[in-house]
């Protein structure tokens, strides 16, 4: 078992940065993918980005890409979202998840999930 919880979600004004974090507790975190998705009201959850094991590799979806970025502190069991330039179609709940199947976009090949941090980007 994997534990996740996020933390630093708000409300902010447009243009505005904000840095989500996810605390990973359980299993050998580094042993683990993981990846930032989102869930606006009425949609589906889709992926934000990823970071492979070691952090050496990220990906990003398209419509954060330059925006976005984000890392993770092995020794700390920790992962981060940083977020720049947010304007108000970012608004949604933010999830971290674990991963240790391929791939980094698909919401089914998590195993472990948090409960989510509300962000809001007021315009």
């Amino acid at each position: 078992q994997v534990q996740l919880v996020e933390s630093g979600g708000g409300l902010v004004q447009a243009g505005d940065s904000l840095r989500l974090s996810c605390a990973a507790s359980g299993r050998t975190f580094s042993n683990y993918k993981m990846g930032w998705f989102r869930q606006a009201p009425g949609k589906e959850r889709d992926f934000v980005a990823g970071i492979s094991r070691s952090g050496g590799a990220t990906y990003y979806a398209d419509a954060v890409k330059g925006r976005f970025t984000i890392s993770r502190d092995n020794a700390k069991n920790m992962v981060y979202l940083q977020m720049n330039s947010l304007n108000p179609e970012d608004t949604a709940v933010y999830y971290c998840a674990a991963n240790s199947a391929l791939g980094y976009a698909d919401v089914g090949r998590y195993e472990y999930w948090g409960q989510g941090t509300q962000v809001t980007v007021s315009s």
